[in-house]
């Protein structure tokens, strides 16, 4: 007996010997989780992470195990674990909220929806994903989202616009908050100044969305959505400077003015003052800028938790381009060609959610933008105001989502220009319905129609449709189709009508453009068992437009020719975007589009300018835990574009060749609350100079004063003039700016 005690008491503690532990550290992006839920799946073993992110599991027996971790807003990692003989096993989980495909998305219907669940394809970008090649502002940050290209438009002042699947700026709407203040005269110098350190995320929805937002939302539009000051950050900072002698500063910092009201604020501030002449045409390069722009969000707690957030930001800029010795005291004369342009801008927005049973929300924004322009001695000298507000019900019944809208749109403009004689004012009101339905567990459908009334165009209907099949919990099948419209006014949109020697030439009134729309859209996640993910998104779309407004540079070299378009035009293509995630530590986003973007005009087809037929867009992070570090490599491709030359005899290529920008950034974060971060942008050193002979055309003589006319008004070709070219900037596809370091710091106090 006294033997068989024996035997059993070295059995027990040989068994509890065998039973061991499981340790690590729960974190999103190097932030601790508290309270993330660990355990292991078809057992009892189960706990949560302390203050730290530390959990720990005890008395595990030797085995094969499937360990879990989720976290609320958060997608939940899912590995494989062997425990074996060591009485300890190390196993550390970085949530990935960017991965979490059940993010709720607003842009697509106006609802604040899971983005699995929304019939319309949302892409969503958060802060993480620009930060892995810090930009100054967010027209620049979009150069690595697939399908998106900003476009300068102009070699002296570097202005530009933004394309959404080769359409141009006008034909894309941006938001800030959901309200359309970002439009007319600030396409073109409003898209700068908007402080990343109050970004909450970016929401992209490509092809029309003119039957929730009215004109200007043809080729879709982008969402810039800025913090709930409930979630802010105490304090952000972000600060950095490069070789070429930029410097920019964000900062952003939140405080409860009382029990019911927090105040978000965001400053930023960019200053590039050292002008720079590489390509020896004796203009700068980059146009130098002084601006600054504050921004101030409230909200307030109500105790019904219904919502109320009003915000406004202010903005200034300064920006000049021109010859090397142009200085303030040659604005507007005819010794010294330069751009100078002087941007103030207020804005004012806000959500109002009624204190009634039925979910009613009452949203409205103001816009003031002033611009005091010279292109060398030429003035434009513009005034815009744009008044809108917007009410729209949210309704559930049975299996159906309702939402009904009313709008109204003020618009002010006055310019100095003979096509504005008077002041231009004008009312748009607006009714839109849209029904979601629930059709069986697995197909919604979305119908859709918007109404404007436009006092020059009278009524117009757009028309939507939308239908999701949600396969299984990892696959979405997509079909949309639509109408869309766009009113166009002309010098606000199209800067080449106000640079350059090119006389505007308006061949007759210009009605509304009209677009029909397509497209298909599926997505496909995969996950391993050792907590991989791949997420596969393609869409493939057809767009046709009537009425196109497309400027002609080609009838006459000396003239930009703007009408509607007797014919028709078209942009089709296809896109695919893959997203990794691996842990090991390597994350890799890759975007490629194809496109084919044309008019047929008295059936003669052509390539529509400035347009590349494909793009590609890649982040590959990489992150050295043990060395705190992390390495982002981003770039872009682009092919050939048709570009804007000044007729037969001019020797600049015709066709862009294929480009690529590509940058590099190490960060060190071991600090607690700071990161430390520097690299190298344009790797490659390329700008658009290589293999021409010019990129400004008479850059040598910007008035114009020693070219000589044929009877017939074209350019006589001379032996100061050999090429027959008149000044022209807009021979621009790319940036002028080549390769340089750059480091930066940022803190956040949560």
């Amino acid at each position: 007996m006294k033997k068989l005690i024996q035997i059993l008491f070295l059995f027990l503690s040989h068994a509890l010997l065998a039973q061991n532990s499981i340790k690590g550290k729960i974190t999103a992006e190097g932030v601790p989780l508290e309270f993330a839920s660990v355990s292991l799946l078809k057992t009892t073993w189960g706990t949560t992470a302390d203050s730290l992110g530390n959990y720990t599991l005890n008395h595990i027996p030797k085995g094969a195990y499937q360990i879990r971790v989720s976290y609320t807003g958060f997608k939940s990692q899912q590995r494989k674990i062997t425990v074996n003989d060591s009485t300890e096993t190390l196993l550390d989980f970085d949530l990935k909220a960017d991965n979490a495909l059940e993010e709720v998305v607003v842009t697509g219907t106006l609802k604040a929806v899971n983005r699995l669940e929304s019939p319309v394809p949302v892409e969503v970008y958060k802060p993480t994903f620009f930060k892995k090649n810090p930009t100054a502002n967010i027209f620049e940050a979009l150069q690595n989202v697939n399908g998106v290209r900003p476009q300068l438009n102009c070699n002296v002042c570097n202005t530009g616009d933004i394309h959404i699947n080769g359409l141009e700026g006008p034909y894309t709407l941006v938001l800030i908050d959901g309200m359309p203040i970002v439009s007319g005269l600030s396409t073109v110098y409003g898209l700068s100044g908007i402080p990343n350190s109050l970004l909450e995320r970016i929401e992209v929805v490509k092809g029309p969305a003119s039957s929730l937002y009215g004109s200007e939302a043809v080729g879709g539009l982008i969402n810039i959505i800025t913090k709930n000051p409930k979630s802010a950050p105490v304090v952000a900072a972000d600060a950095f400077s490069t070789s070429w002698g930029e410097a920019n500063l964000d900062l952003g910092f939140k405080t409860n003015l009382s029990k019911a009201v927090s105040l978000l604020t965001g400053v930023n501030y960019f200053n590039y003052s050292n002008p720079t002449d590489n390509n020896r045409d004796n203009f700068t390069d980059v146009t130098l800028q002084d601006r600054i722009s504050v921004f101030q969000k409230l909200n307030f707690n109500r105790k019904s938790n219904k919502l109320f957030s009003m915000a406004g930001r202010f903005f200034y800029e300064d920006r000049w381009g021109g010859e090397m010795q142009w200085e303030k005291k040659y604005r507007g004369g005819s010794e010294v060609y330069g751009e100078s342009i002087y941007t103030k801008r207020y804005e004012l927005l806000g959500s109002y959610e009624l204190p009634v049973p039925e979910k009613i929300l009452f949203t409205f924004s103001y816009t003031d933008h002033d611009q005091n322009s010279v292109y060398g001695n030429i003035p434009y000298l513009a005034q815009q105001k744009i008044g809108f507000s917007q009410l729209t019900w949210d309704k559930k019944m049975k299996n159906h989502d309702f939402l009904f809208g009313t709008a109204v749109r003020y618009q002010f403009y006055n310019d100095n220009t003979p096509a504005t004689a008077n002041a231009d004012k004008s009312w748009i009101p607006s009714l839109f319905a849209q029904d979601e339905i629930r059709l069986t567990e697995k197909h919604n459908l979305l119908l859709g129609l918007r109404y404007d009334y436009n006092h020059r165009h009278g009524n117009i209907f757009t028309p939507r449709l939308a239908h999701k099949w949600k396969i299984n919990d990892k696959s979405i099948f997509r079909f949309n189709a639509g109408t869309g419209f766009r009113v166009v006014n002309l010098f606000t949109e199209e800067h080449a009508a106000l640079t350059g020697s090119r006389d505007v030439e308006v061949l007759e009134d210009l009605e509304p453009e009209r677009s029909y729309n397509a497209n298909l859209n599926f997505l496909r996640k995969f996950y391993t068992g050792n907590g991989d993910y791949v997420g596969l998104e393609t869409t493939a779309w057809y767009t046709y437009f009537t009425n196109s407004i497309i400027p002609d540079y080609d009838t006459d070299p000396n003239k930009i020719i703007y009408k509607n378009l007797d014919g028709h035009s078209v942009t089709q293509g296809v896109s695919v975007n893959l997203d990794a995630v691996f842990q090991n530590g390597l994350k890799i986003i890759v975007g490629a589009t194809y496109m084919d973007v044309a008019k047929t005009e008295n059936g003669v087809k052509t390539r529509q300018m400035l347009t590349e037929k494909f793009t590609g867009t890649w982040a590959v992070s990489y992150r050295i835990k043990k060395w705190f570090l992390d390495i982002d490599y981003t770039g872009n491709v682009y092919g050939p574009m048709r570009l804007p030359t000044l007729g037969a005899l001019d020797p600049r290529k015709e066709y862009s060749p294929t480009w690529s920008i590509q940058n590099i950034q190490f960060t060190f974060n071991k600090a607690k609350n700071i990161e430390f971060y520097g690299g190298i942008k344009n790797l490659l050193n390329w700008t658009p100079n290589k293999g021409n002979p010019f990129i400004i055309a008479r850059a040598n003589d910007p008035f114009d004063e020693n070219v000589q006319y044929n009877p017939d008004g074209s350019v006589m070709v001379t032996a100061d003039n050999p090429y027959g070219l008149t000044f022209d900037p807009g021979y621009v596809y790319g940036p002028n700016q080549g390769i340089r370091s750059f480091f930066g710091i940022r803190y956040t106090l949560k």
